[in-house]
């Protein structure tokens, strides 16, 4: 069975694991956790540990669980109670983080009680923040106080030096294929690539490594952005072979929803500039990737999942 070894954050980690889930494969979910927003802010202050929201988010897109269960774990108390916004899910990992210590022993309880297809590590067991670099050398502290800064944002770093998960290193050695998912570049993606000991390893590991782009652009991040732009901002950290492969939309919005986005959100569509990435020796695969949930626009996790699956099956192919 083919190893997968996926890094991200949120939602757009949380989409495509839907579909990947679904697949024969060994998968390895690795999660930052330096948020510091709603629920999992209120948390770290009380209890003085690593975000829980992004994990218990990917628990629950990993999970097999019925919808009950489900609907349960995900369940928020709303404004006017004593625990207003908290999760039962955040609840519940914050409560075995105290019993058992540390993720390592916390998350295989939650992961049974889930049913969860494959694993869930946290980046880190350290209780650090990220720090946005902005373009005027602003440092302004904290994830949910850079995504709310308004000012153009370069590069992250750690408020404090961490050790990284050695499970997460010891995936990525054994790693067929390593992803970094769709979301925020800033927040999502460069938490990870911003530790040198674990980028190390990636440079070092033989699995290519796959990009799976953003559909829409993120203000303050990514504005005007076209696919090659994404990569390029990867490679800082990764360096120029540091991505082999795309996975990038080529369908088209609704004009309904692109002016929806470009209005409330000031989002637009990444375009894709396939004769770019090909001069800089980067494979690309290109579908209609876009579904609309609630309104919202999402990748759709099960063509991505299937178009990742047929690639390893076809590298299997030409490797024998």
């Amino acid at each position: 069975m083919k190893k997968i070894v996926i890094f991200g954050g949120g939602s757009g980690l949380s989409q495509l694991l839907k579909g990947l889930k679904l697949f024969p494969i060994d998968l390895t979910a690795v999660v930052s956790v330096s948020d510091n927003g709603r629920s999992t802010g209120l948390l770290r202050k009380d209890f003085n540990i690593p975000a829980v929201g992004d994990i218990t988010k990917v628990l629950i897109a990993m999970s097999d669980a019925n919808s009950d269960v489900k609907k349960l774990m995900s369940y928020r108390f709303n404004s006017s109670s004593s625990i207003e916004s908290h999760s039962i899910k955040n609840l519940m990992l914050t409560a075995l983080l105290d019993i058992k210590g540390d993720f390592k022993n916390a998350l295989p309880v939650l992961q049974d009680m889930l049913d969860v297809k494959g694993r869930v590590l946290p980046l880190t067991e350290a209780s650090v923040d990220l720090v946005g670099i902005a373009k005027d050398g602003t440092e302004i502290v904290g994830e949910e106080e850079i995504t709310k800064s308004g000012k153009k944002i370069i590069d992250v770093k750690y408020s404090a030096d961490f050790k990284v998960n050695e499970d997460v290193i010891n995936a990525v050695k054994n790693a067929d294929l390593i992803i970094f998912s769709s979301g925020s570049l800033l927040t999502s993606i460069f938490p990870h690539i911003v530790c040198e000991s674990l980028v190390k390893e990636i440079k070092k590991s033989k699995a290519k490594k796959m990009y799976i782009c953003n559909l829409v652009t993120q203000p303050g991040e990514t504005n005007g952005f076209k696919v090659s732009d994404h990569v390029k901002m990867l490679q800082k950290h990764l360096g120029e072979d540091g991505i082999n492969i795309v996975l990038a939309n080529d369908g088209q919005l609704s004009k309904e929803i692109a002016k929806k986005y470009a209005n409330e959100e000031q989002k637009d569509p990444v375009p894709l500039d396939e004769n770019k990435l090909k001069k800089m020796n980067i494979q690309v695969i290109k579908d209609n990737l876009i579904s609309i949930e609630d309104n919202l626009i999402r990748h759709d996790s099960l063509k991505v999942a299937y178009l990742i699956f047929s690639y390893l099956m076809e590298e299997d192919k030409l490797s024998k």
